[in-house]
């Protein structure tokens, strides 16, 4: 995919009471000394409470929103969101990268913050596939061959559709929760009661009072996700709202809604998006170097890493982080998450 590339910075405006410490970790048999050079950078990351500029750049349907710090010509790592957060989840990992010297990229999905659609008939799609598709756009756009990718919840399952599908455009994966591909006939099975019930939200979006309580409540609605994935991370108010900022995009409750039902088979996808499900739904291997991690205290839907580890064929670990670590683990736990990102090609 050759986009035009048509940049436009413009000014992030936030505010924040107090930045976010970096917390106290513990990776168990896994954990790995922190280098010198990275402790300079998480002392200067300590407080970093805002990214300094948003950029825009077509790419494929959209002009996305994006945030490019560190060296340019330093190793790309691509870090990406999840439902309901935004960059603002990365925005203690980005600094402790760039320090390193790694240049950071970190986009709004569709949906989110200043990413739009550049045409007005382009179905407000949120299939797995087209997720991925986005992002690959926006690689192309920025002329970067290969990246390392780190990611939690629907942006962890984008980065584990890239490595699996286009292995050679990822170089390492950092995945929260381990490996997230489905596909609409694997969610035809129906789960046990205690599982199912995790999934509350998604059978309320199913219907037309969710969708519509959900365009109305989206603030409180995400707000409490927050609390329920995350129960024992007591974020500050200030540091939600700067996040919830983002789903006052005008297409965030379409491309969230079509999200979750076409994951139950209640709408369709794209045509040409048709190929790459087929294949997604056969759940590809990922070869390429993966460290998947979980929090303690992750109090969203999650897969035991038992039941994935199969699914990384190439050099892997897995890492349990403590210290009451919810679901937004890179937010929760900034360095475990950075370490995990400069390390995974080295295992």
């Amino acid at each position: 995919m050759q986009d035009t590339v048509n940049l436009r910075r413009r000014r992030l405006v936030g505010t924040t009471a107090a930045g976010l410490g970096l917390l106290e970790l513990g990776l168990g048999h896994l954990a790995h000394a922190q280098s010198a050079k990275g402790a300079h950078a998480a002392k200067k990351a300590a407080h970093h409470t805002s990214f300094d500029a948003i950029e825009q750049i077509d790419a494929g349907t959209l002009n996305i929103g994006y945030v490019d710090t560190g060296p340019k010509d330093g190793q790309p790592v691509i870090l990406l969101h999840g439902w309901p957060y935004d960059i603002y989840a990365f925005v203690d990992v980005a600094p402790i990268l760039a320090s390193a010297g790694y240049r950071v990229i970190v986009p709004y999905l569709r949906g989110y913050g200043s990413t739009r659609f550049l045409a007005s008939d382009t179905p407000r799609n949120g299939q797995q596939a087209v997720v991925a598709v986005d992002i690959i756009a926006l690689m192309d756009a920025l002329k970067i061959d290969q990246a390392i990718f780190g990611a939690f919840d629907w942006g962890a399952r984008t980065a584990c559709i890239i490595a699996a599908l286009w292995p050679q455009r990822c170089k390492g994966l950092v995945s929260v929760s381990g490996y997230l591909i489905g596909s609409q006939k694997a969610n035809e099975k129906p789960l046990p009661p205690k599982a199912e019930f995790a999934w509350w939200y998604q059978f309320y979006f199913a219907t037309d009072r969710g969708a519509a309580g959900y365009a109305a409540n989206r603030h409180d609605f995400n707000k409490l996700i927050w609390q329920l994935a995350s129960p024992k991370w007591h974020f500050e108010e200030s540091t939600y709202q700067r996040t919830a900022a983002s789903f006052e995009n005008a297409d965030h409750v379409a491309v969230v809604i079509h999200n979750y039902r076409w994951r139950l088979g209640l709408v369709q996808g794209e045509p040409q998006y048709d190929e790459l499900e087929q294949r997604l739904a056969m759940l590809p291997d990922i070869a390429v170097p993966t460290i998947t991690m979980e929090g303690d205290a992750n109090g969203a839907p999650h897969p035991d890493p038992s039941a994935y580890a199969k699914k990384f064929t190439g050099k892997y670990q897995h890492r349990n982080v403590s210290g009451g670590i919810g679901h937004n683990l890179p937010q929760e736990a900034p360095q475990a998450f950075a370490d995990a990102v400069m390390q995974v090609v080295r295992l």
